[in-house]
Formats: C-alpha cells, sequence, structure tokens
C-alpha cells in the first residue's frame, strides 16, 4: 500500500509532495509554512522520515530545512548543491528507505539547475511515480536560464536528455509528479493537465517528442522574463532560511499609514481590484490577494522595503501574510482591517478611478478623443498581437518607468484584468489619471479596436 498526495501552493504554480506507505512518509519539495504538510501528515496518520529537495529553488523559500527540524527526519538534498546545513548529500541512483516495501531512488536530472534531481517512489521493487521537481514537466520542462546565462544553452540541451533518460528509465505507467508548471514562472512554457504519466509525457511532451536541436531552439526561443524576487530565492535557499513566523503584525491607525506613505513605503491594498477603484487610500496600490499576490508584489517592490497590508478582514491579512512568507517577505511592518473610511485621514484622503471595458476604450477612441493606451502583458504575450498605437511597458517594470508613460488619461490593459489594476493602482498613487480595462482581451477585437499582428508590423 503506497499514497501520493499533492499539496497545491496556487499563488506561485507549485506543487508539494506527501507520499508514504501505512506509517512513514517523505515530503518532496516542501513549501515555507510546512504546517500545512504537518497536518496533512496527522490526516493521515504517517510520520514523516525524510524530505527530498529536487533542487535549490529559486521560485520560493523552501520550507525543507525547518521540516526537518522539527519532524526529525533526513534532509535529502542533491550533492552537486552548495549549501550552509547539514543534510544528506544524494547522489545518482542513492536510495532512501520510507518504510518496508517503500524506497526513494534518486536520478540526476540535470537542466533546470545543474545538480537537478528526481526522486522515484518505488513499491514492492516497482517504479509507481516520479518526483520530477523542474525537469519533466506535464507539457513542458522546467525554464534552464535560471542559474547564470552562460550555462542556459547547456542546460537546455540537458533538459532534453534528463527527459528521455526518466521515459527510457521508467514504464510508461508511471505518474509524472512535477513541482513547478501550474502557472509557475519556472516553467518554460503553459503546462496542461492535472495529472499525467510517463507514457503521456513521451506521446507529447516536446523534449520527448523532438529532436534536441528543434527542441532547444523553441525552448530558448520561448523564454520569458524572470521575476525579479528569483534573484534573492537561491541564496536565501542555500543558505538556510529561518523559521516562518505568522504570528500576526502590528494593528496600524490612519495616522500610522500616512506617516508610511509619507516615508515612501508600500501600503498594499488586498482588496478586490473592483472595490480598491471605487475607493482606496491615496497613494496605496492594489495587490488582490485573489489574485498572483506573492508573485507580482514581490516582482516588484524593492526587496527589503517595508510592507503595510490593508484588508477588510483579518482572515485576508493572515492569508496574505502567509503567501509572501512563501518568497522571502517575512514580516509587513503593520496591517489595517476595515474599510478606507478607516484609513483615511486629512492628509491622505481617499482618491478612485473608473473600470472600463475594450468596448469603452472603441467608444472613446471612436470620439477622437487622444488617451494613452497602455498594454501591461509580458513581452511574450505581446508579440502575438496588441492595440494599434498602444505603448507597452510590462506591469513589473510600471514602476520604474513611469517617466514613459505618455502625458493624458491612461487606459490600461493586460489579458484579463488582475494586473491592469495593479498597474492603475501604481499610476494612480504616482498622480496620473487612468482608467482599468477589466476585460478579456479578446474583446479588443470584437469591440472594433484596431490591432496590429506580428505580420503587420
Amino acid at each position: 500500500m503506497f499514497f501520493a498526495d499533492i499539496l497545491e501552493t496556487e499563488g506561485l504554480g507549485n506543487r508539494s509532495y506527501l507520499a508514504g506507505g501505512v506509517r512513514a512518509a517523505v515530503v518532496v519539495d516542501p513549501p515555507r509554512d510546512v504546517d500545512r504538510l504537518i497536518a496533512a501528515a496527522a490526516r493521515r496518520g504517517v510520520r514523516i522520515v525524510a524530505v527530498a529537495e529536487t533542487h535549490v529553488h529559486n521560485d520560493y523559500v523552501t520550507g525543507g530545512l525547518e521540516l526537518a527540524r522539527l519532524t526529525g527526519a533526513r534532509y535529502l538534498v542533491p550533492a552537486g548543491a552548495s549549501v550552509a546545513y547539514e543534510r544528506i548529500a544524494v547522489a545518482d541512483g542513492d536510495v532512501e528507505a520510507i518504510e518496508e516495501g517503500l524506497v526513494l531512488r534518486a536520478v540526476a536530472t540535470p537542466g533546470h539547475t545543474p545538480h537537478h534531481t528526481s526522486y522515484v517512489l518505488e513499491h514492492d521493487e516497482r517504479a509507481v511515480a516520479a518526483f520530477t521537481g523542474g525537469s519533466l514537466l506535464i507539457g513542458s520542462v522546467g525554464r534552464p536560464d535560471l542559474v547564470e546565462p552562460r550555462l542556459t544553452e547547456e542546460l537546455a540541451r540537458a533538459q532534453h536528455a534528463s527527459a528521455h533518460r526518466l521515459a527510457a528509465e521508467l514504464g510508461d505507467e508511471v505518474a509524472v509528479m512535477p513541482t513547478h508548471g501550474f502557472g509557475s514562472f519556472c516553467s518554460s512554457a503553459q503546462a496542461g493537465g492535472e495529472r499525467s504519466t510517463i507514457g503521456a509525457e513521451k506521446a507529447s511532451n516536446p523534449a520527448l517528442v523532438q529532436d534536441v536541436e528543434t527542441f532547444v531552439g523553441e525552448l530558448l526561443a520561448g523564454l520569458d522574463d524572470v521575476p525579479a524576487y528569483y534573484a534573492h530565492m537561491g541564496p536565501a535557499n542555500a543558505a538556510g532560511p529561518v523559521p516562518v513566523d505568522l504570528t500576526a503584525p502590528g494593528l496600524a491607525d490612519a495616522g500610522e499609514i500616512a506617516r508610511r506613505l509619507a516615508a515612501g513605503e508600500w501600503v498594499v491594498d488586498l482588496r478586490s481590484r473592483m472595490a480598491f477603484s471605487q475607493g482606496h487610500v491615496a497613494g496605496s496600490v492594489n495587490f488582490e490577494v485573489e489574485g498572483q499576490l506573492a508573485t507580482y508584489l514581490a516582482w516588484m517592490i524593492p526587496w527589503g522595503k517595508p510592507v503595510t497590508l490593508l484588508a477588510e478582514s483579518a482572515e485576508d491579512i493572515s492569508r496574505a501574510q502567509r503567501e509572501l512568507a512563501r518568497v522571502g517577505i517575512d514580516r509587513p511592518a503593520a496591517a489595517a482591517v476595515g474599510s478606507p473610511a478607516d484609513w483615511t485621514t486629512d492628509a491622505v484622503p481617499l482618491s478612485s478611478f473608473p473600470r472600463a471595458t475594450f468596448a469603452d476604450l472603441a467608444a472613446v477612441r471612436g470620439r477622437g478623443e487622444d488617451v494613452v493606451v497602455l498594454d501591461v502583458r509580458r513581452e511574450g504575450e505581446r508579440v502575438g498581437g496588441w492595440i494599434r498605437g498602444s505603448v507597452h511597458i510590462p506591469v513589473h517594470q510600471v514602476h520604474q518607468r513611469l517617466h514613459e508613460v505618455p502625458a493624458g488619461t491612461v487606459w490600461v490593459h493586460c489579458a484579463g484584468g488582475m494586473r491592469a489594476a495593479i498597474a492603475a493602482s501604481v499610476l494612480d498613487a504616482a498622480g496620473r489619471d487612468v482608467v482599468a480595462v477589466d476585460d478579456g482581451y479578446p474583446a479588443a477585437a470584437a469591440a472594433g479596436l484596431a490591432l496590429v499582428t506580428p505580420a503587420q508590423h
């Protein structure tokens, strides 16, 4: 008897795994907030005896060291990874016993990083699942450009070889259980599907159906922007993350919020983009707790800058704090719960801006009004086409390139509305007149807006 449970970290597009048998289990690639895994093991009635890392992660702070300390588990880290703490250095072919009849076998799969290691779960000497980390993903592979630019092509070729090794050594029925690929920026392309097997990947994964030259060429051509906070994750994980502190931050009143804004700190409103646009503290920025909060806030905020969180409930503050801790933003400077009326002073009044659709933008242009259209999608999205005359600044660069936004009322759009709302809040905080387009990009063509395609450019 064996099991392999999935633990989703949806905001970062990652998965961790709790796998084991009747009495014992291993955790693969745990997130920072390890209390979830301890609770999952308790529900299963198993003891965590091993914690395994597939690689030193670039996209989140690991909870592996802390989980091993709390549970007394053996901490398995690839031997090639340079880390500053005691661990069991795992080499290709090493086997870790979980319980009788259940073992974890290490398979060197360089590519995502030079030291990347996958783990095959074997039950009664038969492979049943492969924890592939950032190697073989569902329909894709982990990106090879996060370690060192000079190594990118070499690692891309290694990804191809590693994928073929897994496909050759494992049966078609073996479950593929990757860490990345569910919206994670560690994936080289958008992965599809919730579950897969070696056989399914052999039939469709580019790494397994393309020759190495085609695969490497397309992989390198498709790489997109890397979140800025990734630069801090690898060193934090190599040094050994400190235990996470999820106790509630101190509460701030309106006066303190005003002082923190005046000091140039970031005050982040976690409410929905609809509520924020209708009324918010002037100077605050909007990152919805329901959106990809950790990714985009950590991408944009100057590293180490104090952040104050505003929300309608203490539950939203707690949820945001947990998400931010996963990417190394450990302690909010302060927090406030309630509504904008509770957070404003005479010195810092309410602000607001309108929301609109692409049909509204078409109507404005149809009347001949001279407005600025700001496209905040990523470069990889814009290459497929854009609104004629639009200015392009990806959302994660808007706060650094405000001077490049032309004068006038700025209509901000992305692909669906969330990133447009972030960018609109940044522009509003800087004193610009903005309209947030809260609409799906396909509606731009339906509204009759003139679009440019790559062939026309």
